[in-house]
């Protein structure tokens, strides 16, 4: 899983039957203090995410297309949640 914010749409004139359900949209990864952490990528929306959202992302076919409930779909990754919030605590200074 990763965490992402959803920082574009894709727009496709012809789409695979198998996506026809769901938006693409372009999410940069983040490391967990919201910091860039690599390139940007496609993941197919299952969640209603939007531009701007800290999303979860699960980076891996045959996962995806089980949450898909499609062994067909063309797809690897796939937004499965929206996050609210992050709470980091430092072990040093935590009591």
């Amino acid at each position: 899983m990763i965490i992402a914010k959803v920082i574009g749409t894709m727009v496709s004139t012809v789409k695979n039957r198998h996506l026809n359900r769901y938006k693409l949209l372009i999410v940069q990864p983040l490391t967990p203090d919201e910091k860039p952490d690599g390139e940007a990528f496609m993941a197919l929306d299952t969640v209603d995410a939007g531009e701007g959202d800290l999303v979860l992302v699960n980076d891996e076919g045959s996962g995806a297309r089980l949450i898909m409930d499609d062994d067909n779909a063309p797809v690897r990754a796939v937004i499965v949640g929206v996050i609210d919030n992050i709470d980091l605590f430092d072990k040093a200074t935590d009591s």
